[in-house]
């Protein structure tokens, strides 16, 4: 007599969503409220002219360097994105509590520059090294306060088109907490038409920064960074989306980066 084959139970499909026009507003709108809800109570964030209004009042904040003003500053010796993306979730996981909230009214400004973290580390105060050194994190601060870095280092080149790179998994580093969830796994995905090297770590640092502050990924989590040319829709649980205006389309935005939470393996 033949003995049953035990298969194992079937994984539920994850749901697909369309980043439809309405959906990428939508979560533009509840990141604008969740981050900065005084300029939401000045900006209708839900139309396109509210949106407009909050990105000029931003922007002009940044230029100001206003003392309430929170950046980061990462310097890059060579973009290694497992190594950079690991670094980015120790980095915003191992903030305190006042200095993370500062740098998520700052709508996680970071500012990527080119040097080696090893040869400065004895001149500069940084936060987070990578564990293999091609990158470094200074904590959030006053602008003023990372301008001699700012002054010593260029602008991290990356006017190249992102190259085509297959999935890449990868471990939010750190101890799992105590007593806490099984680890998650999640998918980070980005769109690579016409996206250019120092977009993509805007938009990916954004993502897993504030992924990271507000405690969806955890140390022992599971991350696969995907590529595709366009976001028009993601599978799995949608987390956050980061939108950016079409630059050919006016009154459009475009999925530049998302997070998805993808289902357990069974």
């Amino acid at each position: 007599m033949t003995a049953p084959v035990r298969t194992a139970p079937a994984q539920a499909p994850a749901p697909v969503t369309p980043l439809t026009q309405r959906r990428l507003r939508k979560e533009t709108a509840a990141r604008i409220r969740a981050l900065r809800p005084d300029l939401a109570a000045r900006h209708d964030a839900d139309t396109w002219e509210g949106l407009l209004a909050v990105r000029a009042a931003v922007a002009a904040e940044q230029a100001g360097e206003r003392d309430e003003a929170r950046t980061a500053v990462v310097v890059l010796s060579r973009l290694a994105l497992a190594e950079w993306a690991r670094g980015t979730c120790a980095f915003a996981l191992g903030l305190d509590p006042q200095t993370a909230a500062g740098w998520r009214h700052s709508f996680t400004r970071t500012v990527f520059l080119a040097g080696n973290p090893a040869h400065l580390a004895g001149r500069f105060a940084f936060a987070h090294i990578a564990a293999d050194r091609s990158a470094a994190w200074t904590v959030p601060g006053p602008a003023a306060r990372s301008a001699g870095l700012r002054r010593l280092l260029k602008t991290f080149p990356g006017p190249a088109p992102v190259p085509a790179h297959p999935d890449l998994p990868l471990r939010v580093p750190g101890t799992p907490p105590p007593g806490g969830r099984l680890p998650a796994q999640w998918r980070l995905h980005l769109a690579t038409a016409g996206c250019t090297v120092s977009a993509a770590l805007v938009h990916l640092n954004h993502v897993l920064a504030e992924a990271a502050l507000e405690g969806h990924l955890v140390p022992g989590d599971r991350l696969t960074i995907s590529q595709r040319p366009h976001l028009a829709e993601v599978a799995g649980r949608l987390v956050a989306v980061r939108a950016v205006p079409a630059d050919h389309a006016p009154g459009r935005l475009v999925a530049a980066a998302a997070l998805t939470e993808e289902p357990r393996d069974a």
